[in-house]
């Protein structure tokens, strides 16, 4: 499904994303809270939460993905929509726990058909000026509602209570389905009227690397973005006890632990518009080294001012990591639907080995201080000699 898309087609892919993660984000950066407050569950019930969340995200992206680009990016955005906002609407009635993890984890399902359509739709057909322009929208549009989900999820929940997370995710995906049915029915006159429009001459790259450096950054991407995604879904699940730390309402969480995203936005927004980056080592293998230190210090943080500050190289760690993985996908990547699920399920990876081990560590060494932290950080220390074990391997081939 390769076909020349005009501005108002992007521009309907970009606004379908943009409200997707805006729904998804909010809801799962406050089920936890919910969990906490309703059931009862600490930081050990959270991150098993976490972790089994995370273990279907990464069965079901790559499948998603390989559907999406068998049976259409259409047919697999509506199965993505329908299936979410039929969990929520039946999640929403259902006030005991095992109801409320069934239907976060059929959301977690819907939404793997989401995200490597939406990255497939809006690379394709791109040259490499293209792509760069591509990609940078799309993160820069899901980083920004996703800060945002982070930042006044917490207020919107104080106001109108739990049952605000099933309702308003709800109508935003029917919103995000109308828009999908008018987005097929219209393609076809979009792409006509794009055709029309004289297509950029494809300028030559002088920086382009060979094809097994290409390959071999592919890789280290694919293997650095479950870490960060280690690091991020082992933080947020705790952001319950982190708030009861310092005494924080869910609103006052919203707007002090919702920075990094800001910063991952500004990186985003950075990465974008300068690609010196591209296919550096050093860029890599430095926001990964950050990335460890930073997490362990955002989660032993002894004052709130500190847990700030760890913020800001966090989200500038992750938002390379991230940015560096999906890039490479689309630009070593052929079948991009098929590769942009690749891409997602690595993240689901890293979403349920992160809490896992957080998770197994609170079971069997309770009496250390902040062992999931120290745990996970050891995980990250692996990926790190991983990492560069990686690049010397492939320096030592070419």
């Amino acid at each position: 499904m390769t076909i020349k898309r005009g501005r108002r087609f992007k521009a309907a892919c970009f606004t379908l994303e943009g409200i997707g993660s805006f729904s998804v984000s909010f809801y799962f950066y406050y089920v936890y809270f919910l969990m906490r407050d309703q059931f009862g569950f600490d930081n050990k019930h959270n991150l098993a939460f976490a972790a089994a969340i995370g273990l279907i995200y990464f069965f079901s992206a790559w499948q998603a993905g390989r559907f999406a680009q068998r049976c259409g990016y259409f047919t697999a955005l509506k199965v993505g929509f329908i299936v979410m906002i039929l969990a929520l609407a039946v999640g929403s009635q259902l006030n005991y726990r095992s109801g409320v993890l069934l239907a976060s984890a059929i959301v977690t399902i819907g939404q793997c058909f989401l995200w490597p359509t939406i990255e497939a739709l809006v690379s394709e057909g791109e040259d490499a000026r293209g792509l760069t322009r591509a990609v940078g929208i799309y993160n820069v549009v899901w980083a920004s509602t996703n800060a945002l989900g982070l930042f006044i999820g917490g207020t919107l929940v104080e106001k109108f209570g739990f049952k605000i997370l099933f309702y308003l995710p709800g109508v935003l995906l029917f919103t995000q389905l109308a828009l999908t049915f008018w987005l097929e029915k219209h393609a076809q006159d979009i792409t006509q009227a794009a055709d029309r429009e004289p297509a950029p001459a494809a300028l030559p790259d002088p920086n382009r690397p060979s094809p097994a450096k290409a390959r071999a950054f592919l890789y280290m991407a694919w293997l650095a973005n479950p870490f960060a995604y280690i690091a991020i879904n082992t933080f947020v699940p705790m952001l319950p006890a982190l708030a009861a730390r310092f005494q924080l309402t869910p609103m006052q969480t919203g707007f002090a632990c919702s920075l990094w995203g800001f910063v991952r936005l500004g990186t985003f927004c950075t990465l974008w518009f300068w690609n010196g980056w591209h296919y550096r080592f050093r860029w890599l293998v430095t926001a990964f080294a950050t990335l460890i230190i930073v997490f362990i210090l955002i989660l032993t943080a002894p004052s709130l001012a500190i847990l700030l500050a760890a913020q800001i190289f966090f989200g500038a760690a992750i938002g390379l990591i991230y940015y560096s993985s999906l890039f490479y996908s689309m630009d070593v990547g052929k079948t991009k639907g098929e590769h942009g699920g690749i891409h997602e399920a690595a993240l689901g990876l890293g979403n349920f080995a992160g809490p896992a081990v957080g998770a197994v560590s609170l079971q069997f060494f309770p009496g250390i201080p902040h062992s999931s932290a120290l745990a996970v950080g050891g995980l990250l220390s692996i990926g790190f000699v991983a990492l560069v074990g990686i690049q010397w391997y492939s320096r030592s081939r070419r």
